[in-house]
């Protein structure tokens, strides 16, 4: 999977935004405000930051060694770094899927119901 192919992926998901937080290379996308993948535009091979649960991070991290890793500045714990075209490409789908699920899940009772309501 490519950058393009990952943002409409990301951008396929109800409630998704992408910007520019933090610099003009660091693209990211958030569901209702909170973020659930960054892609450094600038890094080659491409990258992708994703959240993960804690212990599936760890499998993850063991599976696919050196191909997977620590989320690069970001919670070693939560984040995961996934270089794209190493990967296969259902296996990036499920774990942006878990990503989006995750931060989906910590949204507040209104953020989630605004959620639903979106056509």
């Amino acid at each position: 999977m490519n950058v393009e192919e990952l943002r409409e992926l990301c951008l396929s998901k109800k409630g998704v935004t992408e910007e520019f937080p933090f610099d003009a290379y660091t693209l990211v996308f958030k569901v209702m405000g909170k973020m659930f993948a960054l892609v450094p535009l600038e890094r080659l091979p491409s990258q992708c930051n994703l959240k993960c649960d804690p212990e599936r991070s760890e499998e993850l991290r063991a599976d696919y060694d050196g191909v997977i890793t620590p989320g690069y500045h970001m919670s070693k714990k939560h984040w995961n770094t996934l270089f794209l075209e190493q990967l296969p490409t259902q296996l990036i789908i499920e774990l942006v899927d878990h990503s989006y699920d995750l931060v989906v899940g910590s949204l507040t009772k209104k953020l989630q119901q605004e959620l639903k309501d979106l056509d």
